[in-house]
């Protein structure tokens, strides 16, 4: 198993896991805004999908609007979840702009974070975060240019979250670039801190 960045989790070169160094080289060299994404499975490819799997349930239920499948999203999560509420404030979703919330009908990220934030016991806050920008879709983008696709994308209320403690959920973290961008606008609005937990991360 290929190890992972304790910042990010995603995959860190062999080169510099042998030499006991686990941040990724994006980490390192351009520290996020978040200070840790905790995921609990692994994202890989279509081309690598099991019709039951975890990405093919992913994909169905946010390109298939099929908000049925909710339910066996959140099944996947653990019975001890790898956060605790001691350490947070507030849950707050990744947003979608208006216009994509209205094309899909739900907000995958919103219904993962309303779980999260009942089995910690913490405020679920949906209104301390929007996105401000309609922005394209991220798939078959690299980073860099998903970093330029979201940036000043989102907007925190500072009213509801400043001095708050935040976790940031999200359904599927990819390069890092839009939770990145998330957690830079909630800290601008004044959050203590930001985490990101993901049901899945891309390696």
């Amino acid at each position: 198993m290929q190890p992972a960045c304790v910042i990010c989790s995603g995959a860190v070169d062999a080169s510099q896991a042998r030499h006991g160094e686990l941040r990724c080289r994006r980490c390192l060299e351009s520290p996020p805004a978040f200070r840790r994404v905790y995921a609990i499975a692994c994202y890989r490819s279509a081309a690598e999908d099991e019709p039951g799997s975890l990405p093919a349930l992913i994909r169905r239920h946010k390109y298939g609007f099929d908000q049925a499948l909710s339910r066996a999203l959140i099944e996947y999560l653990p019975a001890s979840l790898p956060v605790v509420r001691e350490d947070y404030d507030i849950v707050v979703p990744v947003p979608l702009h208006r216009r994509r919330l209205w094309q899909r009908g739900f907000n995958q990220s919103a219904i993962l974070a309303s779980e999260i934030a009942r089995r910690l016991k913490v405020e679920l806050e949906v209104s301390g975060l929007a996105r401000i920008r309609f922005t394209k879709p991220q798939t078959a983008r690299d980073h860099a240019e998903r970093q330029r696709n979201v940036r000043d994308a989102f907007f925190a209320t500072p009213n509801r979250v400043k001095g708050r403690r935040v976790l940031l959920v999200d359904d599927v973290v990819t390069t890092g670039a839009t939770v990145n961008e998330c957690a830079t606008a909630l800290l601008e609005g004044g959050a203590r801190a930001v985490d990101v937990f993901a049901l899945a991360r891309v390696p």
